[in-house]
């Protein structure tokens, strides 16, 4: 997995891809970004396969924030990025991801 960032020099905005690994959905077939940015909407952002085997999809998220986050994969398992800037609890007894900008 890996987290690209690419600050624009223009606007208050950095273009994020996230990528996962293909050995983190080996079995999955579909796979989510879920977040604060689309207000945690489990189908809306969806990463593309690339020809590697894994999946990414590229975002533009405002500058000066922090984004908690996770990939879902099929609709039924939650994953968090190995690459992500830190971890952050939650109420749920588990972990966000989180991108900090």
């Amino acid at each position: 997995m890996s987290l690209v960032k690419k600050f624009l020099k223009t606007k208050p905005e950095c273009k994020v891809t996230f990528v996962l690994d293909k050995e983190a959905c080996k079995d999955g077939s579909r796979v989510n970004l879920v977040g604060d940015f689309n207000e945690w909407d489990k189908e809306v952002t969806v990463l593309k396969k690339n020809k590697n085997g894994d999946y990414s999809v590229t975002l533009d998220l405002e500058t000066g924030k922090d984004y908690h986050y996770r990939y879902l994969i099929d609709g039924e398992k939650w994953v968090n990025d190995w690459e992500a800037d830190y971890y952050a609890p939650t109420e749920y007894n588990s972990e966000n991801s989180v991108v900090r900008l």
